[in-house]
């Protein structure tokens, strides 16, 4: 029994240059089961140092997974840090190319909006050539407006015979009464359709006043200076019912618009960032 507990201590303490310098017993032997396990922990040890991850490993599969997370992670934040960098550069650059005519975005919406929108538009000039009117896909009254302001401005000026303007419609971003859930679903909905239409179309500029249609369009309008195609300018004219305080759209426009008209003295003084004008409409 002794010498079969001195052959086991020999291979041990010699295990770490040999691991067999001792002849092992019979393997039915008593000395072999108890040689056994000291044996296998010495050989895991070894292959542990030499193999920290294994491949098939339930260690080395953990691993792999935490460096593809760690590479998404890095991969998305570069991607917001360059977002982030360009809207930027694109909300402080002011610099507008000298043309002879300007491609125009009107937002119309119901009722009163398109009503202080096309007494916006009799005091500009027909450089202002073509115009896309963008409004609610429920919206019938806004079209009829529209066409009647542009026939008669066609007939008070021949001028205008030529200049093109063109009716698109989208999705209503929110309705009257409308919850808050549903209305994000909604605003994102009418912003799949208003990107592909604000990249078909182009716009030099962009003019709203108010309705919720508004928001989609000027931040499809902003994606396209984000994204390197165009840079479009926003105005924001806040209506004219607005006295001490902005409308939700406007709220929202304040930050992204190149400018924002208000037309009463207290909301320049409440939102320093605006433009005031007088009243215009």
């Amino acid at each position: 029994m002794s010498g079969s507990r001195g052959e086991c201590t020999a291979e041990v303490h010699r295990g770490r240059r040999s691991l067999w310098t001792v002849t092992p017993p019979p393997r039915s032997s008593p000395a072999h089961r108890r040689c056994d396990a000291p044996r296998l922990s010495l050989l895991g040890a070894r292959s542990r140092e030499l193999y920290p991850l294994a491949p098939g490993s339930s260690t080395h599969a953990f691993s792999v997974r935490m460096v593809w997370v760690l590479s998404l992670a890095a991969a998305a934040g570069a991607v917001v840090v360059f977002l982030v960098l360009r809207l930027w550069v694109v909300l402080h650059s002011r610099g507008v190319t000298p043309r002879e005519s300007l491609s125009l975005v009107v937002v119309a919406g119901s009722g009163g909006h398109t009503t202080e929108i096309l007494r916006l538009l009799e005091s500009l000039s027909s450089a202002y050539s073509p115009r896309h009117y963008i409004l609610a896909d429920t919206d019938e009254m806004s079209a009829k407006k529209i066409n009647s302001f542009e026939l008669d401005r066609a007939n008070r000026d021949s001028s205008t015979m030529r200049t093109r303007y063109y009716l698109h419609r989208i999705p209503r971003s929110r309705e009257v009464q409308q919850s808050w859930l549903s209305t994000v679903i909604s605003t994102l909905h009418s912003m799949w359709v208003s990107f592909p239409l604000i990249y078909r179309v182009k716009p030099d500029l962009v003019l709203c006043n108010g309705p919720g249609t508004c928001v989609p369009i000027c931040i499809s309008a902003l994606l396209l200076g984000i994204l390197g195609i165009k840079k479009v300018i926003i105005v924001y004219v806040e209506s004219i019912c607005r006295v001490e305080t902005l409308s939700l759209s406007g709220k929202i426009l304040l930050h992204l618009s190149d400018y924002l008209v208000v037309q009463w003295p207290t909301l320049k003084e409440k939102y320093p960032k605006s433009v005031y004008l007088g009243r215009i409409v």
